[in-house]
């Protein structure tokens, strides 16, 4: 019953920690798109894909104490950081194993920024169109971030890399 949510505890407690809201969103999204078993429904939002069962998922487990979520004011905006807490760990120590390769992706995502996890997942949105289009795309949704060419070829390239990773 609660397989979905002990993902997503899992997720975090590979990660560390998770610092952002829109970061945890895109990481998961990507997740899942590199074929990891995640189960959450995602549609397109303002910045990228978005889904409000992962909210709901996380929301849920810092009210069971799974996860602690720090509140941090920078000025203009609030940082919400994730972190596993010891019940949460307990919590896992029940579950199986997680995915082979799992914590290797987490970590690979969890050192980029939000603005490049941002177009990274963006672009796996668009990702049955062909590469040429999916840029076009990205320069229709996202034209408010100004990704330059060379964002983009790092983006792609993440991308490659961490395809190559999962598949080790």
């Amino acid at each position: 019953m609660l397989q979905e949510h002990a993902k997503i505890v899992q997720f975090i407690t590979l990660a560390g920690e998770v610092a952002g809201r829109k970061k945890l969103q895109k990481m998961v999204y990507i997740a899942k798109k590199m074929n990891f078993p995640f189960q959450e429904k995602y549609q397109f939002h303002i910045y990228g894909p978005y889904s409000e069962e992962l909210t709901l998922r996380v929301e849920e487990l810092c009210n069971m104490a799974f996860l602690s979520e720090k509140m941090e004011d920078k000025g203009s905006y609030v940082q919400y950081t994730y972190a596993c807490t010891e019940e949460g760990r307990q919590f896992l120590s029940t579950m199986t194993s997680h995915h082979k390769n799992l914590d290797h992706c987490i970590e690979r995502l969890n050192i980029k920024s939000s603005r490049f996890l941002e177009m990274v997942s963006t672009l796996l949105y668009f990702d049955h169109l062909p590469r040429d289009e999916q840029i076009e795309k990205l320069h229709v949704v996202k034209g408010k971030l100004n990704f330059s060419e060379k964002e983009i070829e790092e983006a792609f390239s993440f991308i490659e890399e961490l395809q190559t990773v999962i598949t080790c």
